[in-house]
């Protein structure tokens, strides 16, 4: 990764969990690194919550470390967007499958997993699971940083 990398795209299922969780610690990972000329934004591979902030208890894990996801309204991802993005990140192996499918054989933008591994959808699970989630998320932001630092 080079420093031409200037729009990435998070993606979950809902935008409600995952991908609001990863865009909010990336960007505030990226800006503690003095990484400033890096846009990140989050989206879900469906419609069920557009306009909806942030599920409480993703918003309250990232509280309890000192971030702010009070801002994040919920999205669907349009494929009109890998047009306008650098880098899309897909929470787990599925988001990665359908992002590719949509964007098809002349997708130029690259689309990655978030983490070396799933990261798990925590919604059906109870508080300590968007803890987990937030470690497994805040190490892989790390990781991207430095590529992105490059």
């Amino acid at each position: 990764m080079t420093s031409a990398v200037r729009r990435i795209e998070v993606v979950c299922t809902g935008n409600i969990c995952r991908s609001p969780i990863g865009e909010v610690v990336l960007r505030a990972k990226l800006a503690d690194a003095g990484v400033d000329d890096v846009v990140v934004t989050s989206s879900g591979t469906g419609g069920w919550h557009i306009g909806d902030p942030m599920d409480s208890r993703a918003a309250a894990a990232l509280a309890r470390r000192g971030y702010d996801g009070s801002a994040h309204r919920a999205q669907e991802f349009r494929s009109s967007w890998f047009a306008d993005r650098d880098l899309v990140l897909a929470m787990d192996s599925g988001h990665l499958t359908a992002l590719l499918r949509r964007g098809g054989d002349e997708l130029v933008v690259p689309v990655e997993l978030f983490a070396d591994e799933d990261v798990p959808d925590p919604y059906y699970g109870d508080d300590a699971g968007f803890d987990d989630v937030l470690d497994q998320i805040e190490k892989a932001a790390d990781r991207w940083v430095d590529r992105l630092s490059q």
